[in-house]
């Protein structure tokens, strides 16, 4: 059920309910049980093998049902979960769509070029066009979709990672289903800790904690794309903008915006020792799956902030865990 906040807003329905939190004893053991660690499994919903990106595809396939959209055109990496999901959820409702996807990352590796999120695109029979050599695939995307409309038809244009504020709502109702959690449980969380990525899902965190009169700077995310300016920049005008659609005499601080720089590595998509280290440990005390581009980097990152002594014995955390799993066919060889 949507919260009244979100009651004016069109949207399909994705997920078979609350995705469940789940505590980590025999990690927080590993670790020195000094701590507890909880996580929020996004990535445990049904459709498309799973991943964050099918709550903010909730509000932005609605939205193009109402605009009468005859086909869905979004953009993203070759190992796009964003653009997986939005295969799958297009099916799910019967709406053409094609998948725009650049060579973001310098991976030239049979297994990153056909594996992972690429076989479930195929699979999933999506029409996939990689942006040619020097050409950003919005850009490539945008011109797809004058030609379309040109033509008299009716496409609609979601950038990388679904993070409009139309998208981000996806993420505002998260963050009112974790508010409704912590009731049930009889507890809250000190900190709540993500990967940042293409920035809508803390933007929309950030806006649902603001609509609910809870303090943003309790989320902290590890970019993993952006520098930390950059970063920080982008989830303001998100959240700030997914924020006034809830409440337009809400106002929101850019300085309550926390975004590391610790989990990113040499570059987007390219793999680190620390992702390795985060991914295994998990996979091995709780036989919990992370991914290598996000959740496996964050972890990285709150592994380094839990070893460096930010939070005191006994504070409770709670990591998001966004799914991609699918994406681990891809880096067969940093698992060899």
């Amino acid at each position: 059920m949507s919260h009244p906040l979100l009651a004016a807003f069109p949207r399909l329905s994705l997920l078979e309910g609350p995705t469940p939190i789940q505590r980590l004893p025999r990690l927080e053991a590993a670790l020195g049980g000094q701590v507890e660690i909880h996580v929020k499994r996004d990535d445990l919903m049904g459709l498309g093998g799973g991943g964050n990106k099918l709550r903010k595809l909730e509000f932005l396939l609605a939205d193009a049902e109402a605009q009468g959209a005859d086909r869905f055109i979004t953009v993203g990496g070759l190992q796009s979960n964003h653009a997986r999901l939005s295969a799958a959820a297009c099916n799910r409702i019967g709406l053409p769509v094609t998948l725009v996807l650049g060579r973001n990352v310098p991976r030239g590796d049979a297994a990153y070029q056909r594996n992972g999120n690429m076989l479930l695109d195929r699979i999933l029979g999506a029409e996939v066009v990689i942006a040619p050599e020097g050409i950003e695939a919005i850009e490539h995307a945008t011109a797809l979709a004058e030609r379309l409309t040109a033509e008299g038809q009716k496409p609609y244009l979601v950038g990388s990672g679904g993070s409009s504020p139309v998208g981000c709502l996806g993420y505002a109702d998260c963050a009112f289903e974790i508010a409704d959690q912590e009731k049930s449980l009889g507890f809250g969380f000190d900190q709540l800790l993500l990967p940042c990525g293409s920035t809508g899902t803390q933007a929309g965190l950030t806006a649902g904690w603001a609509a609910l009169g809870r303090d943003p700077r309790t989320i902290r995310a590890y970019t993993v794309l952006h520098p930390v300016e950059k970063a920080v920049d982008l989830v303001a005008e998100k959240a700030a903008a997914t924020l006034a659609m809830l409440d337009p005499a809400a106002r929101l601080d850019p300085a309550v915006i926390d975004v590391q720089f610790s989990a990113r590595g040499p570059a987007y998509g390219m793999p680190m020792p620390a992702m390795v280290e985060a991914l295994e440990l998990v996979a091995r005390t709780e036989g919990l799956l992370l991914d290598p581009v996000y959740s496996g980097k964050a972890f990285a990152g709150l592994l380094a902030d839990l070893r460096g002594g930010r939070w005191k014995p006994g504070s409770r955390l709670l990591f998001l865990m966004t799914g991609g799993a699918p994406g681990l066919y891809a880096y067969e060889k940093e698992f060899a």
